[in-house]
């Protein structure tokens, strides 16, 4: 494994003096670098080698599918994703539409976004009962974005939901109603990358009438007598008293600078801290099942060891209320093989494609992170038929998938999503025994579209960039003495064709005996040949979608 001075290497450019000072002359100690949330002790250390000793524990293994509300300040405009950054981008869309709606960056800020969203129809009961209709078995809900405003009665972030905006505990309701409905809880965190993330709102107009006007990127307490924030820092929002990253003025920059190198501009030490303080705050608070981290790795790394801290006390903590039981899920991105073992390894927008020897996720959305008002306009959102083959796809290599549905500004989903997870629901009820509680078989799966896949980009991004899925694709999960086979569509014969079950296959071990259709009463009639194990369909499909054979 790799050391830290070899990860260091060829980012000194990148890694402020107190870092390098830290890592070469004390090694990461347990103890913050500021007075602030104390690190619980037990049985794991800061370190990678220590958090490799990880498990993932069974209810995750189990689970299979989580719905995820990725939902915040963000969501209020309704014009999608990134829109706290690309709003200051001029001449970009984002930017057009919000100089239309609310006026120039410079007097109607994101801050002032924040003041909008009042959440005013939002019911985590009602949602949550949907979403367990729906065969989720865990949800998880934002605690903040990039933008950095916290989602949750947060000691450290005055910016909060409970302060400012909606003013309420968003986190704290998401976790009573996911209590209620029997669902295992957790929370995305975002806000590491505020620093970098927020530096177009340094900026001002180049040209017309505000040219030279800077935004609000810049402005400080002080500035905000007799307005409506007034006694609050835009700088503990925005935090963007700081020098630019190399390239800033390009605004895709920040993507090849996410793992804090490249030119980026380095967090200061205080504000690594604070992101420390708060997600340990909010671990103490909810007692989250899972963490979802938006970071390479673990967020910070490698300029801080402050993921590194939280990784540890997450797991010591959950082991501390679970009588010595790890349960904590960790979720982080672009992981080497030696940090897959340390968390689970999370695909956004992809999927892998092979069997995978740890527990990963695919996390995915049926439109746009944020809720984007055109996506629903214009039809765009994925079918159930796109979510349901992307979840047995999956499952069959080993991963569970979390399918986020976007949120309204006011809390609510629209009556296109409803149908959605309707449509969802309606299938998992005939099979959801396929999925839940599984294990791969000794091959994923058969068909064209496996030719066809993609590689992964990235963190992922390989979804839907290769064939569609028909009826001559088949998924593998197993159960007990079990074999599921999840056919991605009708034949036009009636007939389905298993290859992998051809007679004198030496991968099965034993012969088949009985061929069920789920939602099918009645056992089905089958012919093992050479070529395949040839099962008759029969006239009426008891759920749409996918169909699922159930072979012992």
């Amino acid at each position: 494994m790799l050391t830290r001075r070899h990860l260091l290497k060829g980012l000194a450019s990148a890694v402020p003096a107190w870092y390098l000072s830290k890592v070469e002359g004390l090694a990461f100690p347990n103890a913050p670098l500021v007075a602030g949330e104390p690190m619980a002790t037990g049985k794991f250390k800061p370190t990678w080698e220590s958090l490799a000793q990880y498990q993932v524990p069974n209810w995750y293994r189990d689970a299979k599918f989580g719905i995820w509300a990725h939902w915040g300040a963000q969501c209020q405009p309704e014009a999608g994703d990134w829109y706290a950054r690309e709003m200051y981008d001029e001449g970009s869309w984002k930017y057009n539409f919000h100089l239309k709606k609310y006026g120039p960056q410079s007097k109607f800020g994101f801050k002032d976004v924040i003041n909008e969203w009042k959440a005013d129809k939002w019911n985590p009961d009602q949602l949550l009962a949907l979403y367990q209709k729906a065969g989720a078995e865990y949800f998880v809900a934002m605690a903040n974005h990039h933008d950095n405003f916290d989602n949750y009665d947060s000691k450290y972030q005055s910016w909060n939901s409970t302060r400012l905006g909606p003013k309420k505990d968003l986190i704290g309701g998401w976790a009573k109603a996911a209590k209620k409905h029997g669902m295992h809880f957790g929370v995305s965190i975002h806000a590491a990358h505020a620093w970098s993330w927020y530096e177009t709102a340094q900026r001002a107009d180049k040209k017309g009438p505000n040219a030279g006007v800077p935004y609000d990127g810049k402005l400080t307490k002080a500035d905000g007598k007799g307005t409506w924030w007034e006694g609050y820092d835009p700088q503990e929002l925005y935090a963007q008293n700081h020098a630019l990253s190399e390239g800033s003025e390009n605004t895709g920059n920040i993507h090849k600078q996410w793992n804090w190198g490249n030119g980026v501009s380095v967090p200061s030490k205080e504000y690594c801290e604070k992101f420390y303080n708060r997600t340990v705050d909010l671990i103490n608070k909810y007692n989250p099942d899972l963490v979802y981290f938006d970071d390479t790795a673990l967020p910070l790394w490698p300029i801080s060891d402050a993921g590194l801290r939280i990784a540890a006390h997450l797991y010591n903590s959950s082991m501390k209320r679970h009588g010595g039981k790890l349960e904590a899920v960790l979720n982080g991105k672009v992981l080497t093989p030696e940090q897959q073992k340390c968390m689970v390894w999370d695909i956004e927008r992809g999927q892998s494609n092979q069997i995978e020897p740890f527990v990963w996720q695919t996390d995915t959305c049926i439109g746009s992170w944020h809720y984007n008002r055109h996506i629903y306009e214009n039809n765009e959102y994925k079918t159930p038929k796109t979510v349901i083959h992307t979840l047995a796809d999956v499952v069959s290599k080993n991963g569970n998938l979390l399918l986020s549905v976007p949120v309204r500004g006011d809390g609510s989903i629209d009556e296109k999503e409803t149908a959605i997870v309707e449509g969802i629901a309606s299938w998992m009820a005939v099979n959801k025994e396929s999925i839940l509680g599984t294990r791969p078989w000794s091959v994923f799966g058969e068909g064209p579209a496996i030719e066809s896949a993609a590689p992964l980009s990235a963190q992922g991004f390989n979804e839907g960039k290769g064939k569609p899925f028909g009826a001559e694709d088949i998924r593998f999960t197993t159960k007990g003495n079990a074999l599921y086979a999840i056919v991605m569509g009708w034949p036009t014969d009636g007939k389905v064709r298993i290859k992998s079950l051809r007679s004198g296959n030496t991968a099965l071990k034993h012969s088949v005996n009985k061929v069920q259709l789920l939602g099918h009463s009645e056992s089905l009639s089958f012919t093992p040949t050479g070529d395949a194990l040839e099962v008759t369909l029969p006239n009426r499909k008891p759920s749409d979608y996918a169909h699922c054979l159930k072979i012992t």
